[in-house]
């Protein structure tokens, strides 16, 4: 008989690179349409404020789609949900790219939001498929991504919006989904390892209320006001279901999220340095175009454009390629906890020189690199940590899940830091002050740095490195051996 893990041997490049298209495609609208919400807000005769929902509406819809989407993947298979991801996040950027009023806008963009399972199911294909000295470093690249993407999509829709139109920005989504669908589709093979159950609709709603209440509020929060009644009644009211959900998921047979995953320190505890490193990286991605894009006569601005803004952070963002890689190989020497806690004090001290420091172009410019090779590091640990403390068939599910705190985080960390500068601007100047940026700066540092002692404190799974493709795989779903005629034996696995 054959050896199974030879038999199942896939072309690593050619995948990595379609999973890869796949998670920047994702990665890229996070952020694009930052740069274009003045320009949709003239386009589409509504204010700037308004178009905050386009931004609000995708959050939401990502961080409720990731989790049921990585479950799902588990429950019927990886790349079948992918390409399903993949295509629901093409319509999406369709419909919003022709949408002529704000409300088709806000609808493409909810339905682009399934692109949020993009990451958890790529994940899980790398650990079912990628042989295992493979698979840390492929996590770590993909996981990069997630960064790079995010700093590229400022860069990408500063060009566009300065030279095109916001629409392209929604097109180019479109464009990259539907390729890496098709590639997908035709070029990736079907995982065998699957996690047979039923859909957990009643998890689904409690989750999906659950995180969209606080979601909403928080994004709103620096409009509405931190100690609004609207603020403050959304977070609480998100909790208490969230309570629920909670104890629903432990009393239902096949659960959506398996709570007893999520109680095991290793992943608690990589979440919690999760939340916290989403914090700082989009503290800095709101800052430094923030600040690139201040006029000089502010006394700390750089009076540039959008593309420019976006050019000052492309190196950073680049150094994350090899950041990612060289966090996969620290983990697979060291475990993930050692680039998960170097990360985020890599980060950390770029944010403080930041603060210290972010008068010239040069400054901003080389710190700015340092907190993203920081974040590269960090962002490529979190889920191989994950993966390295749940089984095979549970990948989806909890990379799903961390996933979801990462865009928590992320929210968070914005809507935290514009509270900030917002609270600085005092009349007649309708612009925040320099010190502003000073705390913001320090804020998103510390955030780091807590990140990196909780990183510290994760104890190593038990590892599932030492056992062989074929047992992982057949410990979650075991496969069918042929039949045997009279007088053969069955075949050891070794």
């Amino acid at each position: 008989m054959a050896d199974t893990n030879e038999a199942r041997t896939v072309p690593v490049g050619r995948s990595l690179a379609i999973l890869g298209l796949a998670a920047l495609a994702y990665s890229l609208a996070q952020t694009s349409v930052a740069p274009a919400l003045g320009d949709m807000a003239v386009s589409l005769h509504t204010s700037a404020h308004n178009t905050t929902w386009a931004l609000t509406g995708y959050l939401v819809a990502a961080a409720v789609l990731t989790p049921v989407f990585g479950r799902l993947g588990d429950m019927f298979g990886k790349r079948r949900l992918l390409v399903i991801s993949l295509a629901l996040f093409a319509v999406g950027g369709a419909v919003a790219a022709l949408g002529d009023n704000l409300a088709m806008v806000v609808a493409g963009r909810v339905v682009m939001g399934a692109g949020g399972g993009i990451f958890p199911l790529c994940f899980g294909i790398v650990r079912d498929e990628f042989e295992p000295e493979r698979r840390a470093g492929a996590v770590g690249l993909i996981s990069a991504l997630a960064g790079i993407g995010g700093g590229l999509g400022l860069l990408l829709g500063g060009l566009l919006v300065d030279h095109t139109s916001y629409r392209w920005i929604f097109w180019a989504g479109t464009m990259m989904a539907t390729a890496a669908a098709v590639a997908a589709r035709f070029l990736l093979p079907e995982s065998p390892v699957r996690t047979p159950g039923k859909v957990d609709l009643v998890g689904t709603v409690l989750l999906g209320a659950g995180v969209t209440a606080p979601l909403i509020a928080i994004s709103q929060a620096t409009s509405w006001g931190w100690t609004s009644g609207r603020t403050l009644g959304l977070i609480a009211a998100g909790l208490a279901v969230l309570a629920v959900f909670a104890l629903v998921e432990r009393r239902t047979a096949e659960p959506l999220v398996d709570m007893t995953v999520f109680t095991r320190r290793p992943v608690l505890m990589t979440n919690v340095a999760t939340l916290l490193i989403g914090f700082g990286m989009f503290g800095a991605f709101l800052l430094i175009p923030q600040l690139v894009e201040t006029p000089a006569a502010s006394g700390y601005g750089f009076g540039g454009d959008a593309t420019r803004a976006g050019l000052l952070m492309l190196p950073g963002c680049l150094t994350m390629l090899v950041s990612g890689p060289v966090s996969g190989m620290l983990t697979a020497r060291f475990g993930g906890k050692v680039p998960m806690a170097l990360g985020g004090a890599v980060t950390a001290t770029g944010m403080v020189l930041l603060a210290a420091e972010h008068g010239s172009q040069g400054a901003v410019l080389g710190f700015t690199m340092l907190v993203f090779t920081g974040i590269g590091l960090a962002f490529a640990a979190m889920p191989n940590l994950i993966v390295d403390a749940v089984e095979a068939a549970k990948t989806g599910e909890a990379t799903g899940v961390n996933a979801l705190i990462r865009s928590v985080g992320s929210s968070l960390g914005t809507q935290v830091i514009a509270g900030i500068l917002a609270h600085s601007v005092i009349a007649p100047s309708p612009l925040p002050t320099g010190h502003a940026y000073t705390v913001s700066f320090a804020v998103g540092g510390a955030g780091a740095l807590v990140a990196a002692a909780v990183a510290l404190l994760i104890p190593r799974p038990r590892s599932h490195a030492h056992v062989s493709a074929l047992e992982e795989i057949g410990a979650a779903a075991p496969l069918p051996e042929p039949a045997l005629a009279a007088d053969e034996t069955p075949p050891r696995h070794t």
